[in-house]
């Protein structure tokens, strides 16, 4: 009987019956429990029932048998009511029990049982199976107050160190959301199973990000399956689909082959990262492996092919498939709301929102987070806040999708105020806020956020080093930006591409090239970012020529150049004075690489030609440009025009700007100041007026230096520095020195506030607070004008001090009585 349990054969099972009757061992207790186990492995319950239903003296194992394949079958309330009728019940009616109520879907009834063990009888509540199945239903309705209890009572009984219940106390917590307790037990635990591994490979990277679930792998004493389709899985949820595919190759090496959900990681993995090529070599080993495709694999592969922009393989794989699973379920819809990206698809958006609310699918976390990610997308914050309201339950990934919407939309302290009022967050939402401030020029708010987020405990990845080091190169502080980078490879996060290429930009903003050349040799696999960051330092900088050797390079390692590449040759051309190499470039774009030209390139062409005194030609571009002129390229000749005294093209240029609208004042500004220098002062007097009219105020022009971590601000006409009187001393003495040289004449007292600009103020206090071995960097909000740069270049003459100058538009290195930028900016 036990052998036909195991084969489960149904024929035989009925003919061992007959024989047990025919010889008359049917009434043996021994034997009907054999035969009652028999029946219910074979799935004949009603058979199992008849025989319960005929012995005599049933003992435990008689009802527990009985019990368990009602369980089985799925006669849960039928299961119940025997066990209220047991005479006398064993630890293994309990757990039976129990188990029947949490796999039949009624994980309260199992706490519910538990609790009744523990009042009836304590001696049974030391069994490590009911600890398990309460802990398995504790987890599954996610009640983290019952789950610290349950985990104390097991250890004030002595169970903590079964592996069993280990292994169910952080199973528990990891489903209640409670990664460090489930941390707490896994770091205390002498040899934790497999099974406890890969549950935290999953909690880490949850709490801590993919890093620390990467290091906890990598530090495995073994791996099964589930360890590496769960990396995978980590990799490909972070949209890091580059390590997710270098990970399956691994995986295969090592050994393991794939199944349908590994596949289907990596299938999403080559669609995040539009990497069609692995995803079609990946479905010929599918093809070669499986004879017939299930629908989980096919929607996978529909889903790669749609998102590279293959809808014709996705067409012939859906057709190849035997079932065409068409019915819209959660996860299918989830995967086409993602593919509504952008404006062109809000119409869209909003029918499958429609559509969603229409099947009851509204109130499901994956369809509601797609409809908060697509509205987000869309920039319309308003109807992802609709959306993300209407859900009963939201996760982590929910109220991220909030933050990024707010941020989006430019509204910061929308997403901020969602940041502040999530349960829980992980590393992921920090950075997501860190990137909110950023990315809309809140940069001082980002790097207090990143100290809270370190005060908090909360370990960084390589996203966060990226985000933080670009704040400290948008506001040049260069001390908090070495302490920061410190910090990044301290945690191993130094050699990480995306935290070098930050670190290129934030040296380049600080003027220290030699420092930004150092850190882009040290990259061993440079990508396009690196490059396009490396040359737009040079280009910053005024190294025309070193962009365009360094463009070279690129070209010589294969690396395919993107628009941005451009801007930088460009740029580098225009500050440089390289016309005939600018216009090559330009043409070369198209030519050579089908780029075609976007307002930043004619920006730069027109800059350049307008430098070299070359208006009309400049003029002639701007006239044949196939999109319409906007305000950088009208600003960039009218700019050129007031360097070669050219008030007629000003005007014109000017009035194209009128059409447009421009609330700037640096235009306007720009305009008058050419008016003034022709001479022509009833038409500076008009623009002076029409400013006032329409309300336009010239932006105040502010300048700042960093000295002992501090970052001093300065206003033209400064009083409010604690150490103005030495500043204006310094200034006094050093204005006499420079007119001295007989190259420099102060300015007359119609110009007076001229010498109490901001620029000249903060290279005052660098001369008294900073050592004369070291460098003055100053930078300011606006560009320098002529005064300030002449006096300036005459102080490091007089000093024989190198001073840098970052204006609003580009660096000036002053040394020895010369500018980087040869008096041409």
């Amino acid at each position: 009987m036990k052998a036909c349990s195991s084969l489960r054969s149904i024929p035989m099972a009925r003919k061992l019956h007959a024989q047990l009757i025919s010889i008359g061992l049917d009434s043996s207790v021994f034997l009907q429990n054999n035969l009652l186990h028999m029946y219910s492995s074979c799935s004949l319950i009603d058979d199992a029932y008849r025989v319960f239903s005929s012995i005599e003296n049933r003992n435990v194992f008689s009802w527990n048998t009985i019990i368990n394949g009602l369980v089985d079958s799925g006669q849960i309330r039928k299961a119940a009511i025997l066990f209220d009728e047991m005479p006398e019940r064993d630890s293994v009616s309990w757990s039976t029990m129990m188990s029947g109520y949490f796999h039949n879907g009624q994980p309260e009834e199992t706490i519910r049982l538990f609790a009744s063990m523990i009042r009836c009888c304590d001696y049974y509540v030391s069994n490590p199976f009911c600890f398990t199945c309460v802990m398995k239903a504790c987890g599954g309705l996610g009640l983290i107050k019952l789950a610290r209890q349950l985990h104390c009572l097991a250890e004030k009984l002595d169970l903590g160190s079964n592996m069993a219940v280990q292994s169910s106390v952080i199973d528990m917590y990891m489903k209640c959301n409670a990664v460090v307790s489930a941390e707490k037990m896994f770091l205390r635990m002498q040899n934790p199973s497999l099974f406890c591994w890969n549950s935290m490979i999953y909690g880490y990277s949850k709490l801590y990000g993919v890093r620390k679930a990467f290091d906890t792998f990598t530090q495995m004493p073994e791996r099964d399956h589930v360890s590496w389709v769960t990396m995978i899985s980590i990799f490909s949820q972070h949209g890091l689909g580059v390590q997710s595919l270098s990970t399956f190759v691994e995986m295969w090496n090592k050994g393991f082959r794939p199944n349908s959900m590994t596949c289907a990681c990596i299938l999403s993995a080559c669609a995040s990262i539009n990497e069609l090529g692995w995803g079609s070599h990946l479905h010929a080993r599918i093809v070669r492996m499986e004879q017939t495709l299930d629908s989980f694999l096919g929607n996978g592969l529909i889903d790669m092919y749609v998102k590279c922009g293959h809808l014709s393989f996705a067409r012939m794989v859906f057709k190849c498939l035997r079932e065409q699973n068409v019915n819209l379920e959660e996860f299918t819809l989830a995967t086409v709301l993602g593919v509504c990206l952008g404006q062109n698809y809000v119409s869209t958006g909003e029918q499958l929102h429609g559509f969603t609310i229409k099947a009851g699918m509204e109130s499901f976390v994956p369809v509601g987070n797609a409809l908060v990610t697509m509205y987000a997308n869309c920039e319309n914050a308003d109807k992802a806040n609709y959306a993300f309201n209407y859900m009963p339950t939201k996760d982590i990934i929910s109220w991220t999708a909030m933050i990024t919407a707010y941020s989006q939309v430019g509204n910061v302290g929308k997403a901020r105020e969602f940041f502040n009022n999530m349960p829980d967050r992980n590393v992921i939402t920090w950075n997501s806020m860190l990137g909110a401030y950023v990315q809309n020029g809140f940069w001082e708010e980002g790097l207090k956020l990143y100290k809270l987020m370190r005060r908090e405990g909360v370990v960084p990845d390589w996203i966060t080093y990226a985000i933080v080091v670009s704040s400290c190169a948008d506001l040049a502080v260069l001390k908090l930006g070495n302490q920061i980078v410190g910090h990044a490879e301290k945690l191993g996060f130094g050699s990480n591409v995306s935290v070098s290429n930050s670190v290129i930009t934030m040296y380049s903003k600080c003027g220290r090239m030699e420092e930004a050349q150092k850190v882009f040799d040290s990259i061993c696999e440079k990508n396009l970012i690196s490059w396009n960051a490396i040359m737009a330092g040079y280009a910053q900088n005024g190294h025309g020529k070193k962009v365009i050797e360094i463009f070279k390079d690129m070209l010589n390692t294969n690396c395919k150049p993107d628009h941005i590449s451009y801007t930088s040759v460009l740029s580098g051309c225009s500050h440089s004075g390289l016309v005939s190499e600018g216009k090559h470039y330009f043409s070369s774009m198209t030519k050579d690489f089908g780029i075609s030209p976007t307002s930043e390139h004619f920006v730069c062409m027109v800059d350049l030609l307008g430098r070299a005194g070359l208006l009309e030609e400049a003029k002639s571009l701007i006239d044949g440009m196939t999109i319409k002129p906007n305000v950088a390229i009208w600003g960039a000749l009218l700019g050129a025009c007031r360097t070669h005294h050219d008030s007629n093209l000003a005007e014109f240029a000017m009035r194209n700007l009128l059409e447009l609208d421009v609330g700037d004042s640096g235009c306007y500004v720009l305009l008058a100041n050419i008016y003034s220098e022709s001479g022509k002062l009833e038409a500076f007097t008009d623009v002076r007026k029409h400013m006032r009219e329409r309300g336009i105020q010239k932006n105040p022009g502010c300048s700042w230096i960093e000295v002992d971590n501090r970052v001093h601000v300065f206003t033209v006409d400064d009083t409010n520095h604690p150490q103005i009187r030495e500043i204006h001393s310094m200034l006094e003495e050093i204005t006499k020195k420079i007119e001295g040289t007989g190259l420099y004449i102060s300015p007359t007292n119609s110009l007076r506030s001229q010498a109490y600009h901001s620029e000249k103020l903060a290279v005052a206090f660098g001369l008294i607070s900073l050592p004369a071995w070291m460098p003055i960097h100053v930078m300011k909000n606006l560009r320098v004008c002529q005064d300030c740069h002449l006096v300036i270049k005459l102080i490091s003459l007089v000093t024989s001090r190198e001073l840098i100058v970052r204006d609003g538009y580009r660096f000036h290195h002053f040394k020895n009585g010369l500018c980087s930028c040869g008096d041409f900016w």
